[in-house]
């Protein structure tokens, strides 16, 4: 090789690089950007464990109603049709039961978890009496292209749409939903309500530090190969 060309601008090299730095600065920036709703979604949960529970209606007039601790009155909920919601609750696989509040209250409830090891459910039908529901009201989470079909009264995504449809409740809202704190059916001690997660983790800041340091380092790799190509 001559040395005019070994001097020549190393245009590839170049591209791969500024290809390489594009991706890893926009992977640092998507970080800090998820830090800031963490660290938004943590303060909105743990204002809603602190604050008492107002009525459902009271909660829905707000502009941003999710993470409001409500409370409500859903006749029959105890012997209300229910779809299970497949999930992990502390590491533990399992569903969740969610049932139309009552006719009068056309909101979704997921009254609680149920682990997999359990495979009794609540009794459906015929139910009439008036049930106290204390919980959080969240929104719900569209499926994608990964989330498995539903399939049998079994649903894989926390789509209120989904979940209504399932249960031929087309008049409930398809926004929002309670995920209760207190028991339909306190009589069973399997169903174990569980409003607000727990134990979020918040490592996003420690992964935009990861990526952008990489960024850097590439461009201390890039400076030190032209330094070499081209020192006299």
């Amino acid at each position: 090789m001559t040395p005019t060309a070994s001097r020549a601008f190393p245009w590839l090299l170049t591209i791969l690089s500024a290809l390489a730095l594009g991706v890893l600065v926009f992977l640092g920036t998507w970080q800090v950007q998820r830090l800031a709703w963490k660290q938004d979604l943590l303060a909105r949960i743990e204002a809603a464990q602190a604050a008492p529970p107002v009525p459902l209606d009271q909660a829905l007039a707000r502009a941003d109603p999710e993470f409001a601790r409500v409370i409500a009155t859903c006749r029959g909920l105890d012997r209300a049709a229910f779809v299970s919601l497949r999930t992990l609750v502390d590491g533990e696989a399992g569903v969740r039961l969610v049932s139309v509040c009552s006719p009068d209250v056309p909101i979704l409830v997921d009254r609680g978890f149920v682990p997999e090891a359990i495979s009794a459910r609540p009794p459906e039908g015929g139910g009439a009496m008036p049930v106290a529901v204390r919980g959080v009201l969240r929104r719900g989470e569209p499926a994608n292209s990964f989330t498995p079909p539903a399939d049998n009264g079994l649903i894989y995504v926390r789509d209120i749409g989904a979940m209504a449809d399932m249960l031929d409740a087309s008049a409930v809202r398809r926004d929002l939903m309670i995920v209760a704190e207190t028991s339909s059916n306190p009589e069973w001690q399997a169903l174990h309500p569980t409003a607000l997660p727990q134990g979020l983790s918040n490592n996003h800041l420690g992964y935009a530090i990861t990526w952008y340091g990489l960024a850097l380092a590439l461009i201390g790799v890039y400076a030190a190969l032209l330094y070499r190509r081209y020192r006299a």
